[in-house]
């Protein structure tokens, strides 16, 4: 699944892939492998709970998405916008490099404390920012992925 992840995303950065292409495929990726759950995976995937995204005009980009995708508003500021999209969202970060800033997947029992020292003695390094919930840690090819719970929210 992730050199899937991996492929998806280089055709992203490269432009073969739009934006809307990218989403698609990241949760159709991510609703196949809850299918074909690996019997000794270290979490149990239950669906893609965000992606952000890094754009160049956070405005712009709000503006976009709300005209063709009817993307609500469900919080914003100078440089961020967070958008609804169904049960999940889709965040936009201002950065002058557009592209994928990070993807979040909700895992069953999700439990920040568990995921740290789990994924500590998997010999990740995660990184959990001070006060929050949010867990981080780079997949293979160092793209940045979150755990959280299945209810997460913006």
């Amino acid at each position: 699944m992730q050199h899937i992840i991996a492929k998806i995303l280089s055709d992203y950065d490269r432009g073969i892939v739009s934006r809307r292409q990218l989403i698609q495929a990241l949760t159709g990726v991510v609703s196949a492998a809850g299918v074909a759950r690996a019997a000794n995976s270290t979490f149990q995937g239950v669906g893609l709970n965000h992606i952000a995204i890094r754009v160049t005009n956070v405005q712009r980009s709000r503006d976009f998405y709300q005209k063709h995708f009817g993307l609500p508003v469900l919080h914003e500021a100078e440089d961020n916008c967070f958008l609804g999209l169904g049960k999940n969202f889709l965040t936009l970060f201002k950065n002058e490099k557009p592209g994928l800033d990070h993807f979040c997947i909700a895992i069953e029992n999700f439990r920040a404390d568990a995921v740290m020292e789990e994924l500590k003695r998997q010999g990740f390094k995660p990184r959990r920012p001070a006060g929050t919930d949010r867990v981080y840690f780079p997949d293979p090819d160092g793209l940045e992925l979150q755990l959280s719970a299945i209810d997460h929210h913006a």
